[in-house]
């Protein structure tokens, strides 16, 4: 396959703790020429900011970079409310956040929380019905109204309109899921290792299949994955654990073999998160998009 060139970014965990190091991971990223910043979105971890808040801090923060939630716990963040944030911090930043979205997890912690506890089949048929109205909301309709088995709004008026079109990038690994992002999103957003290199194939035919069907070109569909693992100075001892030249192999792999747009490093290696992303972006970075532009 032929690829243009991809977005590289970070993979940012939100701890409160480490705040300062946090702001500095993101700016370093900015600095470094990296396109996407996300950010999980656990809002019953206690250790962890609020993520929206921290997004709205990092954006004003940065010039350049787009930054999105990895993904937005939906059961957690009603879609009206949803979509007035996504909004307002799309029309503060110039048009620079996505929407990174989810159909949620952790359910004792949800519920814990006062959200729902929903079954996989429900969960899915919440997510539709929260795009539903999120694209009513962007939309420029002066009055919103839908109503839906897990949400509704009658005669809400949305507002602001956002700076740009937001992409609505959904965190999908099952089936119905992957169908459901080929029918109704812009963007596919895995992690490693949950979408496993062996199974990738297969979840990027159901997502093509899915928006095949539904009319749509699947190649408008942006496929972003998360990739976890440390840049070290010895051998390559795991697929994402190595030096530079191997970690540029591994993810020009991923982009013109398994049909990826985009890579956001996440450092798991338990120490200088910063220095590694500092790594990431001179020393992985450029290879990767010199890599992809030969071919390979």
């Amino acid at each position: 396959m032929t690829a243009g060139t991809p977005e590289l970014g970070v993979f940012v965990t939100p701890e409160a703790a480490t705040y300062p190091d946090v702001v500095r991971q993101v700016q370093a990223a900015e600095r470094g020429g990296l396109e996407l910043v996300g950010i999980q979105d656990h809002p019953y971890q206690r250790r962890f900011l609020d993520t929206f808040t921290l997004i709205a801090d990092l954006l004003a923060r940065t010039e350049r970079v787009r930054v999105f939630p990895d993904v937005a716990n939906l059961p957690l963040r009603p879609p009206p409310v949803l979509a007035k944030t996504a909004a307002s911090l799309d029309v503060m930043s110039g048009g620079r956040f996505e929407l990174g979205l989810g159909a949620g997890g952790f359910w004792d912690a949800i519920a814990a929380m006062g959200g729902p506890r929903r079954t996989p089949g429900e969960s899915v048929e919440a997510l539709e019905e929260a795009i539903a109205i999120l694209r009513a909301s962007w939309s420029g309709e002066r009055s919103v109204r839908f109503a839906g088995r897990h949400y509704a709004v009658d005669g809400w008026h949305p507002g602001p309109p956002p700076a740009h079109p937001i992409g609505i990038w959904i965190g999908a690994y099952g089936p119905r899921m992957l169908r459901l992002t080929g029918r109704l999103g812009d963007g596919w957003l895995p992690s490693l290792p949950y979408a496993p290199p062996e199974r990738i194939p297969e979840m990027q035919r159901r997502i093509d299949d899915a928006a095949a069907s539904a009319g749509r070109d699947p190649g408008a569909i942006r496929r972003i994955l998360n990739v976890g693992g440390e840049i070290t100075g010895g051998p390559a001892t795991e697929l994402l654990q190595g030096p530079p030249d191997h970690w540029i192999e591994a993810l020009t792999g991923f982009v013109l073999e398994l049909g990826f747009d985009g890579l956001a490093f996440w450092p798991t290696g338990g120490g200088d998160d910063l220095g590694q992303i500092e790594r990431f972006a001179a020393e992985v970075a450029p290879g990767v998009r010199e890599a992809v532009a030969r071919g390979g």
